[in-house]
């Protein structure tokens, strides 16, 4: 995440190139052009017969996005804040979307590493409001904040550590549906990707709604994931990028080739380069993830 903090400003007042930002951000340039073709997170620059350039507030705003997006705030949400921001306003001060009320007392309790005061505000709003309320207005807002407080030094990482591990153990406790025949829904990370919570919240969301799922983990090779389509037969498939290092398109040419097809395959994450191969879907977020999925995931009546 420290990557994605440097502040980077222009030289003798001049912008900066896409490739520029893109590399100084670590994302790779179709992002950026996807970010700006979607959500208006463009370069705004202007000289004659050149193109646009970055300025210092251009990148602010896609620092923003880029460290948002990191912590899995969806992609428009993110969007809207950094375009909210005012003028001269320091990235770092703008606030995640829309929290729960009972995330400023989730914060506290992670700074203090109070894990059994952590467990009880995020179990009281799984519980209370479902996985997809509890994971946008005050999963994802917490772990925001706690990564914007993380030092160079690696001060605030052992709080980002326990809270992901509290966040876990009540995800886990979300019934499970029983049978071969549940887990229609196949989740991975690409292939070195490491992160999997957004995943996890993903297979709980399924559950709440009665549909199982595989969870294979961080770093599965795409010849892996391809075989594990063919020996279970999915309905649906979920890979997970996070950073463009990991989202490299062409490893979903095996996941692509695997028969039976999954009717639906999804590469789901901020990391993931455009274009995307044909018949690859593209969630923005946790419920259009559930959108894309319940049609051909949940159980058939009887």
């Amino acid at each position: 995440m420290s990557e994605h903090r440097e502040r980077i400003d222009g030289v003798g007042g001049q912008g900066r190139s896409a490739g520029d930002v893109a590399r100084r951000l670590g994302v790779a340039v179709t992002t950026l052009r996807t970010w700006h073709q979607r959500y208006g997170l463009g370069p705004s620059e202007h000289v004659a017969h050149r193109h646009r350039r970055y300025t210092p507030d251009d990148v602010a705003r896609l620092e923003v996005m880029c460290r948002l997006t990191t912590e899995g705030v969806p992609a428009h949400e993110a969007a809207r804040i950094a375009l909210a921001g005012l003028p001269g306003e320091p990235a770092a001060a703008r606030l995640a979307p829309e929290p729960d009320s009972s995330a400023r007392g989730l914060a506290v309790a992670a700074v203090r590493l109070d894990m059994p005061a952590m467990l009880s505000i995020i179990a009281a709003a799984v519980r209370g409001r479902g996985v997809v309320y509890a994971w946008d207005h005050l999963l994802c807002p917490v772990l925001v904040e706690v990564a914007r407080r993380q030092q160079p030094d690696g001060h605030m990482i052992e709080v980002e550590h326990l809270l992901s591990r509290c966040i876990l153990e009540v995800l886990w406790t979300v019934p499970r549906p029983f049978g071969a025949s549940a887990a229609r829904t196949l989740l991975a990370c690409a292939a070195e990707e490491q992160h999997t919570l957004p995943l996890e919240a993903l297979a709980a969301a399924l559950a709440e709604q009665g549909c199982g799922s595989r969870m294979l983990g961080a770093r599965v090779p795409p010849l892996a994931l391809a075989d594990a389509i063919r020996r279970t037969g999915p309905a649906a498939v979920f890979i997970w990028s996070q950073f463009a290092a990991t989202g490299d398109p062409a490893q979903l040419s095996p996941v692509l080739a695997a028969r039976p097809r999954p009717a639906l395959i999804a590469a789901a994450g901020p990391g993931w380069s455009d274009p995307l191969p044909d018949g690859v879907s593209r969630p923005a977020d946790l419920t259009d993830a559930l959108r894309l999925a319940l049609p051909i995931t949940a159980p058939r009546p009887r």
